[in-house]
Formats: structure tokens, C-alpha cells, sequence
């Protein structure tokens, strides 16, 4: 049995081995759907954390993976590059518009953002500047290496790094009700002239909870910044590519960023990718005949060809009408269907940003991660065939661009029958 294999052999991620079900081996996905080793399918609700946007299978990605594949695998980035990087740059400059020059390549979301922190601190220093400071939100999550981590929120997640993470300004995330007081804290964090970046998730805090805040707010942060010569730092791993509703979710505010970090739907959910997007400003300051200036990261995957090919692929479905029109239909469907969410008494902080739909399962404990009510809501639609992963009470969805309006409904009326057993007493959250 595959799954007594894996329980032999693997170590898997968030995942606490000894108290852990064993889990389903996946064998194929098409659409929205992924098959398990008997054949019993699931709907993916949740695009396979957050990465999958045309879904499974989808023929034009394997087909242009594929051609790729027959040409080259990989080659050193170093001194050397090739079409698909050229390519995914200049149309990703391109849709970014004015104000974003440089790409620099990495493996994945994490790595995105520690080399947009990277560069922060460089500029700074190549600059004279010995800035040594970053302002992140309390509650923020941008990845798992050491720098991301830092920047994060502190949790039991962290705790066992903490003696080894770099000292962060944490704002409050801002409110109606505490933008006063968050500016404040802001106001003293740049008064002490030590700061070289603001790094955020623009718009929805996406690991904490799917917690959402104002453009209005965010402008005036970034504004705020700005005017200290801050670097702005949009952490799009999770909002871009249509997750808000457009391409990008920095694209709602006035002010651009310094620097973007891309992934996750880079690719569509097909190969690793990680993106830092720049303008001339701050890749002019590593521009030297000082070679030690030069920015020092790299992986041996850097640029990896395939990856390129995916990013390249999944950018010409998002460019369809057919892709803009569904991502608009998905965010009606969410907006009608939080008319029935906020008429339940079991239902409470009901949240929807484009096609992310999220609300809160009242429970008589904290809301925490480590909540047992998450194993049983996700239990719950893993036995009707639907992959839902909850964040402690949170229950979020978060499609793939092709799911139909009859895939949507079954995935609607499953949240409905969960309320109703709630309610009825036969599941207790």
C-alpha cells in the first residue's frame, strides 16, 4: 500500500508524524479534480496550496513543458541564459508597466522574498547606508528560510528559531478601528532612521487566516515609507495572478513597490519558480566596477528552463478572455454565496477578496492552528471528496480559475451541509 510507504520513508511538511493519518496517495489530476490511488476523486478548493490556477493536467501546459523539455532542461545561469528567461521577463515587465526594470530569479516564494530582503539590506549598505531593520505586520507569513521567517509573524511556528532570527519592527495589521495607533507605531519605527524595508502581503494576510485589510490604509503606510526612503516590499506570492481579481494586487494601490516577489501561480502549479521584480534604482547601486558590490545569491536551479517554460505557458492562458471571464464569474459566485454565509449564526468575520472566500467557524476554543476543530472540518470534506484545509477554524477557498459553476455549487452546498451539522449538534467545532 503506497500510503504505509510513505509513512515509511517520508517526512512531510507542517505535519506532526506521530498523531498524523496516513496520507492519500495521488496518482492523477484533471481539472479541479485530483484521483487517489482507488480512484476516489477530490475536489482541489484549494489549488494545492494556493499554487494551481488552470488545473490539473491542463493540455497547453504539458504540451509547452513538454516542447521544452525536447530542447533543453537546464543550464547555469551564470554566464549563461536562455529564450523562456528572456521571455517571462519582458512580458512580466511589461504587464508590471513603469517602475519595474530587473528580474531576478529564484526557486520559490521563500527564496523570493529573502532575496528581496537580500537586496534591501545591500542597497543600503552599497550605499553607505548600514540600515539593519525591516517593518513587517505582526501576524504576516513570507516563507520558511531563516530571513523570511524573521520577517514573519512570531509563533510556536518560530519558536524554536527565535534566538536565531533578526530583530523586526512588527506593526499591528491596520484597521478602521487602530489606524491611528498603527501609524504611530509606524511614525517611531522610521524616526529611528534604521529601517531599509517595509515587506507585505498586500491586502490579505493569506497563513494567518485570510485576514484583509484596506487599500487606503497600505497606501498611506507605503507613503509613509516612502518619504523616509524606505523600501516597499509586495510579497505577491500568494495575491498574484488574479487571486484578488487583478493580475496583481499591488495594481489596486497608488503607490508602486520597490520590489515584488512572485510564485506560487507563477507557474500555474507546475514547476518551482520564484521572481523578485525590480526597478533601475536599486539594481543600479549593485552596478559597479567594485565587484564586490555584485549581489551575491544564486541556486544551481536558478532560471531553470522548464520552470521558465510553465511561467511562459501559464502567462498565455492568463492573457484569454476565457481566464479574465472565469476569474470574474468565480468572484459573483463568492459575493452571492456570502449572502447565505452571513445569514448563519455559525458563521461569524465572513471575508472575500476576488476569488479567496473566507469566514470564521464559531468555536467554543481559541483560534489557533493547532485548533483541534481543524482536523475535524477538514475531515469532514476530505470525506465528501473535498480537499479543504482549514486554518485552525478558518475555513478558506481558493479555486482554480477553470472550476464550473456546477463544481462550485457542489463545493457551496458541502459548506452549507457542514453548517447544518453544526447546528444540529452531530459535529461540535
Amino acid at each position: 500500500m503506497l500510503a504505509n510507504k510513505d509513512k515509511k520513508y517520508i517526512w512531510h511538511p507542517f505535519t506532526q508524524e506521530k498523531t498524523a493519518s496516513l496520507n492519500i496517495p495521488i496518482k492523477k489530476g484533471k481539472g479541479v479534480w485530483i484521483y487517489d490511488e482507488n480512484g476516489k476523486k477530490y475536489l482541489d478548493a484549494i489549488s494545492s496550496w494556493w499554487v494551481n490556477t488552470h488545473g490539473h493536467a491542463h493540455p497547453y501546459m504539458r504540451e509547452k513543458i513538454d516542447e521544452q523539455l525536447g530542447e533543453l532542461e537546464h543550464v547555469i545561469f551564470a554566464g549563461f541564459t536562455h529564450p523562456k528567461a528572456i521571455e517571462i521577463s519582458e512580458r512580466l515587465i511589461g504587464k508590471l508597466g513603469e517602475g519595474f526594470d530587473k528580474v531576478f530569479f529564484s526557486d520559490n516564494g521563500s527564496t523570493a522574498n529573502e532575496v528581496a530582503l537580500k537586496m534591501a539590506f545591500q542597497y543600503c549598505y552599497n550605499n553607505g547606508q548600514r540600515k539593519s531593520k525591516i517593518i513587517a505586520f505582526k501576524d504576516s507569513y513570507h516563507g520558511d528560510t531563516y530571513g523570511a521567517m524573521s520577517v514573519g509573524g512570531r509563533s510556536d511556528f518560530s519558536k524554536p528559531f527565535e534566538d536565531n532570527l533578526f530583530d523586526v519592527y512588527h506593526l499591528d495589521v491596520p484597521t478602521d478601528l487602530n489606524f491611528n495607533q498603527v501609524k504611530k507605531q509606524l511614525i517611531q519605527f522610521l524616526n529611528n532612521g534604521d529601517v531599509a524595508a517595509f515587506i507585505f502581503e498586500p491586502l490579505v494576510l493569506g497563513t494567518a487566516g485570510m485576514i484583509t485589510y484596506k487599500v487606503k490604509h497600505l497606501n498611506e503606510l507605503m507613503a509613509m515609507c516612502k518619504a523616509k526612503d524606505v523600501l516597499n516590499i509586495a510579497d505577491e506570492v500568494f495575491t498574484g495572478f488574479y487571486r484578488t481579481g487583478k493580475l496583481f494586487a499591488h495594481q489596486y494601490l497608488d503607490i508602486k513597490p520597490d520590489l515584488i516577489c512572485l510564485s506560487k501561480g507563477l507557474t500555474g502549479g507546475y514547476l518551482p519558480l520564484g521572481l523578485t521584480i525590480t526597478h533601475q534604482k536599486i539594481y543600479d547601486a549593485f552596478y559597479s566596477e567594485d565587484k564586490k558590490k555584485a549581489f551575491f545569491h544564486g541556486h544551481s536551479y536558478t532560471g531553470n528552463p522548464l520552470s521558465c517554460a510553465a511561467a511562459c505557458a501559464s502567462l498565455d492562458l492568463m492573457e484569454k478572455q476565457e481566464t479574465v471571464d472565469s476569474v470574474r464569474r468565480i468572484v459573483q459566485r463568492h459575493k452571492d454565496f456570502i449572502k447565505v454565509l452571513q445569514a448563519r449564526n455559525e458563521v461569524q468575520a465572513v471575508r472575500q477578496i476576488g476569488t479567496i472566500l473566507a469566514f470564521d467557524i464559531k468555536s467554543s476554543t481559541k483560534t489557533s492552528y493547532f485548533n483541534k476543530s481543524r482536523d475535524v472540518l477538514y475531515n469532514f470534506f476530505i470525506d465528501k471528496g473535498i480537499l479543504i484545509r482549514p486554518l485552525g477554524n478558518t475555513l478558506y477557498i481558493v479555486p482554480p480559475y477553470c472550476i464550473s459553476n456546477n463544481e462550485l455549487d457542489l463545493l457551496y452546498n458541502a459548506i452549507k451541509s457542514l453548517l447544518n451539522q453544526i447546528r444540529s449538534g452531530k459535529i461540535i467545532v
